[in-house]
């Protein structure tokens, strides 16, 4: 059985229990907590497992992953024979990869930051997250409105659905308004109706 590491608060945590849910792969899901100021309370355990101490970590056999991105294209590849959550085609594939890199730049810096800030105590400029989380919420409405139901392509959700999701469906907890982007909140609905779809923690 695959053995999760991670935090229910965690966005990134929560993109990999997501798929693991809508793959239908049973796992163990082991807790690190949040210490002071944003830190991860974590042993040399851990840390030989993962060691920038953060999370998600993935323990499948011998395999072991860390960091959300990584996680994902391993779960999709070994346990998705259809192709459908991440595309073989190189086309398909390729459309596939800017998501990632969103999720993992404008989304984690600045929607990731605003509600870190806001919820969790973290140090920064709240203002200037937000600024750059508009930027990024922009980004998103204007492929939906004019790119289809889904960020890879019409036909499907893919793992870029999956990376992008969290961050975006929580991102009221870091000030910002979904209702102004009418596409991103048409998608998050289409998102929550996917089978073995689990929801974002509170």
């Amino acid at each position: 059985m695959i053995d999760l590491y991670g935090r229910i608060t965690s966005g990134n945590s929560y993109k990999v229990r997501l798929l693991l849910a809508l793959l239908c792969i049973p796992y163990r899901a082991i807790d690190i907590r949040l210490g002071t100021a944003g830190r991860n309370e974590v042993d040399h355990t851990y840390l030989a497992l993962n060691p920038r101490g953060q999370v998600p970590t993935v323990v499948d056999g011998d395999t072991v992953l860390w960091g959300s991105t990584s996680i994902l294209v391993y779960l999709a590849s070994r346990y998705d024979p259809s192709a459908t959550w991440l595309p073989r085609e190189p086309p398909a594939f390729g459309r596939t990869m800017p998501w990632l890199e969103l999720a993992q730049n404008e989304i984690h810096t600045a929607l990731f930051r605003a509600r870190a800030i806001a919820r969790f105590g973290y140090k920064g400029d709240a203002d200037a997250a937000r600024r750059e989380g508009e930027v990024a919420l922009d980004v998103l409405e204007r492929r939906l409105e004019t790119g289809g139901a889904w960020l890879a392509g019409d036909d499907a959700a893919t793992i870029a659905d999956v990376a992008c999701f969290p961050y975006v469906a929580l991102a009221p907890e870091g000030g910002f308004t979904l209702e102004a982007h009418p596409f991103i909140s048409l998608w998050i609905s289409r998102v929550k109706k996917l089978p073995g779809f689990v929801p974002v923690p509170e």
